[in-house]
């Protein structure tokens, strides 16, 4: 399975690593999510053929944060 490394800006706290883990963990085809604040980014092993990268970053950037790759 292919993995993504997102760089997640706007996360300030524990309470930002749990939204957006749980955005990425919900979605069909991902099968770990792994946040981090320090490094201000989610690294994401998914199906490629449920989900795409696009999707992915979509989603993280609906719950309100801001995505570069």
């Amino acid at each position: 399975m292919p993995e993504l490394i997102m760089k997640v800006d706007g996360m300030t706290c524990q309470g930002c690593v749990k939204s957006v883990s749980g955005v990425l963990s919900g979605m069909a085809g991902v099968s770990e999510a792994e946040v981090s604040l320090e490094a201000k980014q989610a690294k994401v092993v998914y199906d490629a053929e449920i989900v795409s990268p696009e999707e992915l970053a979509a989603a993280v950037e609906d719950a309100g944060f801001d995505v570069t790759r």
